[in-house]
């Protein structure tokens, strides 16, 4: 099942233009390298299923493997992130898309940078889709509601884990620059 979830990935990354076809056999190497194998075989047909599916599956076999660490959505959500970033292209790359796009039109680069969030998972369209949402009216005018179920509750279990790691001055805060790529 693993060669058919690469191979699904790797198919989905080239068709929302995450690489191209040339980036192919690169891609499912990057791929190999964060899942710690060595070995793949082309599947006559990829696996089916949205990019959840194919990235849960990817999963299941790190876990297996001991790719994965641990079974909890926050792992689970740290490693796909992992598999992500190898599909990924590098900030200068994305900036300077934005950028032509931006001196074309403002509205256009904002929307393809929020396709493009999408496409590398950093935005969960599953998870979105799970929100519940309404709409109130109200002596003010309609006030729009929303109950957030896209980002889960922090594991406890990682949370106890986070608090016996050493601790460090790099990167210094969450949002700091310095977390552009990082692996800690």
């Amino acid at each position: 099942m693993r060669n058919e979830s690469i191979q699904a990935l790797v198919d989905y990354a080239e068709r929302t233009g995450l690489i191209e076809s040339a980036d192919r056999v690169w891609a499912v190497n990057r791929l190999l390298e964060v899942l710690h194998a060595d070995t793949y075989t082309p599947p006559k047909q990829a696996a089916s299923g949205s990019l959840a599916d194919i990235l849960r599956d990817l999963c299941d076999c790190a876990l297996e493997t001991g790719a994965l660490e641990q079974d909890s959505v926050v792992y689970r959500d740290l490693f796909d992130t992992k598999l992500m970033g190898a599909l990924t292209p590098p900030p200068s790359q994305v900036q300077n898309n934005f950028t032509f796009l931006y001196n074309q039109d403002p509205k256009r680069a904002t929307d393809w940078f929020y396709q493009f969030s999408q496409n590398t998972n950093y935005i969960r369209r599953d998870r979105i889709a799970k929100d519940v949402k309404w709409i109130a009216p109200t002596e003010y005018g309609d006030l729009d509601i929303t109950i957030n179920l896209s980002k889960p509750e922090k594991d406890p279990k990682a949370i106890a884990a986070a608090k016996l790691m050493p601790q460090s001055s790099y990167p210094k805060c969450l949002l700091c620059k310095e977390n552009e790529g990082y692996a800690g």
